[in-house]
């Protein structure tokens, strides 16, 4: 999993705010699963966090194989270029955001359209 995906994540929920996010989980004996994770805060009357709630779905294979795991794995050869973690959290960071930008979308709305328009598997390709 990219760094910057995690950040991104926790950033997002941190500010109150849920995220979908696609998720390589591990198993307890090492092996991993893909999930489409929505993830949203619990918060109090007041509105102050009181814990983290995730739905998991099983995701769309074909979304995951074409367009996720390239665009994770783009992620993850950025972050790799860089022997220092900060420096390699950055990097991937910016890459999602010049993606993001080129695709003229937020995160959320990249994320949703995903599967739906062949566009994005030119812009996620690139």
């Amino acid at each position: 999993m990219p760094r910057c995906i995690f950040k991104l994540l926790w950033d997002t929920i941190s500010e109150g705010r849920e995220i979908f996010a696609y998720v390589v989980n591990r198993t307890k004996f090492g092996d991993h699963y893909w999930v489409y994770a929505h993830v949203t805060p619990s918060v109090d009357v007041n509105g102050k966090i009181l814990s983290y709630h995730s739905n998991r779905r099983v995701p769309d294979r074909k979304i995951v194989k074409e367009q996720v795991i390239p665009l994770y794995a783009k992620l993850l050869q950025a972050e790799r270029s860089h022997k220092n973690g900060k420096e390699a959290l950055a990097a991937s960071m910016n890459l999602l955001e010049s993606i993001l930008a080129e695709a003229g979308m937020a995160y959320d709305e990249f994320i949703a359209s995903l599967g739906r328009d062949s566009a994005r598997t030119a812009v996620v390709a690139a």
